[in-house]
């Protein structure tokens, strides 16, 4: 946004407008205890020219660190984003817009919301989606308060130690105010012994924090047995070659959207998908877009359900923390359309393929091991036997490469541990460097 300036005369015309004698005069109010006493410590002002030269000086002191080639993941990943996404998604219509809140305004926003909820219920075998929420860690939460909901057991829910682990911090920061127990696991063998009457649901995430392929179906047994809910969170790339959560008996999907055509942007917030199955779809929290036909005729769309305390009684509404992400949904429906299923799947199996060629090619040097056994799609975990994780990195950053991310932060028993990303956009020159830089 450019910088408009007052003038002195601006500013004496503006002061006699509201009766004021001076500028000072509007901060009378204030105690002169509270205010500062003594002039900013700020250089003089300079001329555009001036301050121009003085910006770009400063900027060249930083680092270009979107030349770095990135392995981090942890839930936020650099794939590919097709150039038509910017294209279209950047139009004035799209871009400029806000959120419509009533079923008659901005037919071709109300469009999009509903081309995006077809293509996520394809996408992860659900009957019905909402319009996007806030990020994929609001999205677990919302999903696991919704199955309290529906449920109406108010007592506890289980989660998996290896969902991602500010997932389960928000989630232990809602439901402490709502007096329900969160159970972690460590492990789902240990669900048999855990799960009773008073579950409400599971939380569980496939492909996990790790990288981990989960046994969705196993699990979903077990849940279902107990009268509880399943919540799986998923990494929507994945769905390219894995079974689809609502053919393995999930009851509730949520996931964070970002890799479907959003670039990384410091980590976030992105974009939260949440579908379900259909008989629970009075529960579920945000927009939902439906299509129908005017009096005309004509094919229209209207904003079907609204459960927000924007629209109806606040102790009807499902959620207060439903903000709609529409412009990464249009992302996201653009990315899912243009790549179609065979492309879906394309990217899915580069992504698994590269991956475990890292894997094998890391594990195979004298100063790194395997963690576990379980299959992994783009995510895998290793051991430094020297247990120097920050000195990889910092040495990896040396060579202009983001080498992973440490999970001692997160995890204390894996303070050795280094967590590895590779999508598609890595070449085998890239990873090939990695392993050289590392194990050197």
């Amino acid at each position: 946004m450019p910088y408009t300036y007052n003038t002195p005369a601006q500013q004496d015309e503006m002061l006699q407008a509201i009766g004021a004698d001076s500028i000072d005069e509007l901060f009378d109010s204030i105690p002169e205890a509270m205010k500062l006493g003594r002039p900013l410590l700020i250089p003089p002002a300079l001329g555009e020219l001036e301050l121009t030269a003085h910006m770009q000086e400063l900027a060249r002191q930083n680092s270009n660190i979107t030349d770095n080639v990135c392995f981090l993941g942890a839930g936020s990943y650099d794939h590919f984003v097709p150039a038509v996404i910017d294209t279209i998604a950047s139009r004035g219509e799209f871009y400029t817009s806000y959120t419509p809140y009533q079923p008659e305004v901005s037919q071709g926003n109300l469009q999009v919301m509903f081309e995006y909820q077809t293509l996520i219920c394809q996408l992860t075998g659900m009957d019905v989606s909402n319009a996007s929420l806030y990020d994929g860690g609001s999205a677990a939460v919302e999903a696991m308060l919704m199955a309290v909901s529906i449920t109406r057991r108010h007592n506890r829910v289980l989660v998996l130690e290896s969902v991602h682990p500010e997932y389960r911090q928000i989630l232990e920061t809602y439901f402490t105010t709502i007096g329900t127990e969160v159970v972690t696991l460590s492990s789902p063998d240990q669900l048999s012994e855990s799960l009773d009457e008073t579950t409400a649901a599971v939380l569980m995430q496939s492909p996990n924090f790790f990288g981990n392929v989960e046994d969705i179906s196993a699990i979903a047994e077990q849940v279902h047995q107990a009268g509880a809910l399943l919540v799986c969170s998923v990494d929507p790339i994945s769905l390219g070659i894995l079974k689809r959560p609502g053919d393995a008996g999930v009851d509730i999907v949520v996931a964070e959207g970002q890799s479907l055509g959003t670039p990384l942007l410091y980590g976030g917030p992105y974009l939260g998908i949440m579908a379900c199955r259909e008989e629970f779809v009075r529960r579920l929290p945000g927009r939902i877009a439906g299509q129908t036909v005017d009096q005309d005729g004509n094919r229209c769309w209207v904003l079907t359900l609204q459960t927000r305390e924007q629209h109806i009684r606040r102790e009807k509404a499902t959620s207060n923390i439903c903000t709609n992400q529409g412009l990464f949904a249009l992302r996201a429906a653009i990315y899912l359309s243009v790549m179609g299923p065979q492309g879906m799947r394309n990217v899915a199996d580069l992504c698994l393929q590269k991956a475990h060629y890292a894997h094998q090619q890391l594990t195979q040097l004298d100063r790194f091991e395997a963690v576990g056994e379980q299959p992994f799609f783009k995510e895998f975990v290793v051991r430094d036997k020297q247990n120097d994780v920050a000195g990889l990195l910092d040495k990896g950053e040396d060579f202009n490469i983001f080498a992973g991310v440490a999970l001692g932060k997160w995890y204390p028993q894996y303070e050795d541990c280094l967590l590895i990303a590779v999508t598609e956009k890595r070449t085998i020159d890239e990873i090939n460097q990695l392993v050289e830089v590392l194990g050197s």
